[in-house]
């Protein structure tokens, strides 16, 4: 199979990569395109080329088969084969369509013409890799597009349309009708550019888009000012920014030779290592190796929702956002409105900001029907119940559903931390029974932990993870245990800030340290957020079971109970680990620092200086080890699965690649003899786990488990 097919249309020659799915730029494809650059530069019988992708898209970059992988000797680069595609004295059309992402984008940027089809994307989104546009992106983009507009591309990796990218000057002409429309309306372009006898307009020569940066000294930096926030911690956004900050200062040639300088010291950095691990792992956890890829799933064509406060809205709103009708039972009216409102308010805010459509809004709110009746549900096709986190709850409510519920309706719990298999045992069905836990917000956060039981059926669970991507979310199955994945890990941060905060931290030290590592805030903040009555009520339950006080390890809730006891539950209340004078932005409260320092008097412990270095090991270290408990007892698939949880449920820094990996980074030696450590020092929580040691003592990483 030939990579780059050729073919005559008159005296245009029409070149297709053929690379299928996406016509990544494997050697091959840069072979055959080196190739026929060099053939018909010298044919007499072609006046103009046309490059094009074969199939149903254009091109979407790099092929990510060849990851990690050695290149034959003799095949050049990207970046000199499109210096030679963009040097040739005929016309060379990019017939689009599809996608042009990447290197496909820098490809069709070294083409001098660009013609482009309907539902197209077209970007840059490299730096989403830990690295830059390595084929000269950064020196043609702000050329052809401007350099704000380049600059605000390049940094944040976003795919735009071609209706957008028209109106930036990256495309030169938009084509309705399918893909041989397109190569029709690009062969038109390149015979006519060809009869017109002028020199190609060559991207790399042109310097008229430049002068917003000549005339702006400060555009540099106020874009670096502006970006700051997003770009903390990371390398390779502000490496994009000189290098188009180099395109306004360099020729060509010396700005492709700086572009490459900055690409070869962000190429094999732990950065771009933990992003390339990001990506790969975002793929793999959709492959269950116990559940035939082709297994039968079961269509989900209406659902329901027992529930409609705060998750069981964010639900209904996740399914409407994906066009399924879907019906929400609550037990009172009262509740049912407010419920109904609040989506409302939701979805009015979103048309505010001008990220949605009136209509696209009413459209919504239309797929979404309010009910006290919960025969209603009798004919719909799956049920997620969003109840309050109690088992006896849970049970009464899965009882109910298995006597409405048609046959085959899968019975989903949102439960963040209770046993599947026993509300399972509610139903005479639990084949159809499985965790579907929404983080919260639903309508926001992308996280589905999907919770396999015991006797959960094959097709139920190809058929929830299936889902959770036509619902926009990324499915992780996971085992049954408290907490599951995501929470069970959550308890060993937060204990670990709870304790530093006896021993001598104040939370704002803790949150500063986990910010700038990365997280979206630190632990006291996000409690504040999510509420901090939330655990409390947890902790409260747990002692009534233990007969009315703690467990004999240590209880990390002391000081987290005396600010419940105040009421201070948060942003909801204005005040909880922090004051809330704006209703949003955490300040130190002098009143919980004076409670603190009380609160170690009252413990006997002696408050001391901490540094950052061990309150960033104290939360991290325990967390890690967690993961490797969960790993070890088959809870998740692969340490793989484990980091997407904490990417996309927690905000864990993609830059780091989820804590799992970050732990293989650092070093699983240092890890284990750090936590050994800790256990003398702190107490047996902090001993290492049985698959931690195994691992630092063979010199391997979560990566080899």
């Amino acid at each position: 199979m030939s990579a780059v097919i050729e073919e005559r249309r008159g005296r245009v020659a029409l070149l297709r990569l053929n690379n299928p799915p996406v016509n990544g730029l494997g050697w091959p494809v840069r072979e055959g395109l080196d190739a026929a650059v060099g053939r018909l530069s010298d044919d007499p019988d072609v006046d103009a080329i046309v490059l094009t992708g074969n199939g149903r898209m254009f091109c979407a970059g790099a092929d990510i088969r060849e990851f990690g992988t050695a290149t034959p000797e003799h095949v050049r680069r990207l970046t000199p084969i499109l210096d030679d595609l963009e040097g040739l004295d005929k016309p060379v059309v990019a017939a689009i369509h599809g996608v042009a992402a990447g290197g496909g984008m820098e490809l069709a940027l070294g083409c001098h013409y660009r013609v482009c089809g309907p539902k197209t994307k077209l970007g840059l989104p490299e730096v989403t890799l830990g690295i830059l546009p390595g084929a000269g992106g950064t020196q043609r983009m702000p050329r052809v597009a401007g350099v704000s507009k380049a600059l605000e591309l390049i940094v944040s990796g976003r795919l735009i349309s071609e209706k957008e990218a028209f109106e930036a000057g990256i495309v030169d002409e938009l084509v309705e009708g399918d893909v041989e429309a397109v190569i029709d309306a690009a062969v038109a372009a390149a015979e006519r550019l060809a009869a017109a006898g002028e020199p190609p307009r060559r991207s790399g020569q042109r310097t008229d888009r430049l002068h917003e940066a000549k005339d702006n000294p400060g555009l540099f930096d106020a874009f670096r000012e502006s970006m700051a926030k997003r770009a903390r911690g990371m390398n390779a956004p502000y490496a994009c920014v000189r290098c188009v900050e180099a395109a306004t200062r360099l020729d060509l040639a010396e700005g492709l030779a700086f572009e490459r300088q900055e690409f070869e010291q962000l190429v094999n950095a732990v950065e771009a290592q933990s992003m390339r691990h990001a990506f790969f792992a975002e793929r793999e956890v959709a492959k269950i190796p116990d559940v035939p890829k082709d297994t039968a799933t079961r269509p989900i064509q209406t659902a329901g929702i027992v529930g409609c406060g705060t998750m069981g809205g964010g639900i209904a709103m996740v399914f409407a956002n994906a066009g399924i009708p879907v019906m929400v039972v609550e037990n009172d009216q009262a509740a049912l409105d407010a419920g109904i409102a609040k989506i409302a308010k939701n979805y009015a805010a979103t048309v505010s900001k001008g990220r949605l459509t009136q209509a696209a809004m009413d459209q919504r709110m239309g797929l979404i029907t309010g009910t006290t009746d919960f025969l209603s549900l009798a004919a719909t096709d799956m049920v997620v119940e969003a109840v309050f986190e109690d088992m006896a709850v849970k049970k009464e409510l899965f009882a109910k559903l298995d006597g409405i519920c048609k046959p085959g309706a899968i019975l989903a719990t949102n439960t963040s931390t209770l046993d599947v298999d026993e509300i399972a045992t509610a139903t005479k069905r639990p084949q159809d029974v499985i965790g579907t836990h929404f983080f919260s917000p639903a309508n926001v956060m992308r996280l589905m932990e999907n919770v396999r039981g015991a006797k959960t059926a094959d097709d139920v669970i190809a058929t929830v993870m299936g889902l959770s991507k036509t619902l926009g979310k990324v499915g992780v199955l996971v085992g049954v245990c408290h907490g599951f994945v995501g929470n069970r890990m959550l308890h060993q941060y937060l204990r670990e800030a709870m304790f530093l905060v006896e021993e001598g931290a104040l939370p704002q030290d803790i949150d500063r340290v986990m910010y700038d590592f990365g997280m979206p805030m630190g632990p006291f903040a996000m409690c504040d957020l999510a509420g901090n009555d939330v655990g409390w009520r947890v902790r409260q339950e747990q002692i009534r079971a233990q007969g009315g006080k703690p467990s004999n390890t240590r209880y990390s809730g002391t000081v987290a109970d005396k600010i419940c006891d105040l009421g201070r539950f948060g942003q909801k209340t204005g005040k909880g680990w922090f004051a809330y004078a704006d209703g949003r932005t955490p300040q130190p409260d002098p009143e919980v620092e004076a409670i603190i320092v009380q609160t170690s008097k009252e413990l006997g412990i002696a408050r001391r200086a901490v540094s950052d270095d061990e309150i960033l090991e104290r939360c991290l270290y325990p967390l890690v080890n967690e993961g490797a408990k969960i790993l070890d007892e088959g809870i998740a698939l692969r340490a793989s699965d484990i980091d997407v949880v904490w990417m996309h449920g927690y905000g864990f820094p993609r830059f780091r690649g989820g804590p799992m990996f970050w732990a293989d980074t650092v070093g699983l030696k240092t890890i284990a003899a750090t936590l050994q450590r800790f256990e003398k020092d702190q107490g047996p929580w902090m001993a290492p786990s049985p698959l931690l040691l195994k691992l630092a003592e063979e010199g391997k990483g979560f990566g080899d488990a």
